[in-house]
């Protein structure tokens, strides 16, 4: 079975793993999720990330973040452009998630980034994704 979007597959595999209290999830690996897991790293929505090794391209091992009383730190999750439909957005039109408090995860021709980093580097791009 050939996966389309593995971004989404990325995002729904962390949506259901935090709904379900688990430690980690392993996703597929390419460059778009390497940098998607990179940026909730920086921005500490989760703990990290490492490549395994699998005999091909390898496997994403995401180990995702919990609050002090077990309260999940990630509450929201979306994918925002899609392969039908992509979504690309200005500096200036950039959205800020829950005023400041969520993200927005910008594939830029910088590489990936969020949209604080965006907003310094004054850089536009493809919306990815939306956390908070």
């Amino acid at each position: 079975m050939s996966q389309q979007d593995l971004t989404a597959d990325m995002l729904t595999r962390i949506r259901n793993s935090i709904r379900n209290r688990e430690k980690s999830v392993r996703c597929l690996n390419n460059r778009l999720n390497r940098g998607v897991a990179q940026v909730l790293q920086d921005e500490g929505f989760i703990n990290g990330f490492e490549i395994v090794d699998n005999g091909r391209e390898g496997v994403l091992r995401v180990d995702l973040k919990y609050g002090p009383r077990g309260e999940h730190v990630i509450r929201q999750i979306d994918r925002v452009s899609k392969p039908g439909c992509r979504v690309y957005r200005g500096v200036g039109d950039l959205p800020r998630p829950l005023q400041g408090l969520g993200i927005a995860v910008v594939s830029t021709s910088r590489g990936v980034l969020s949209d604080r980093r965006c907003r310094e580097e004054n850089v536009g791009g493809e919306l990815v994704a939306i956390v908070s």
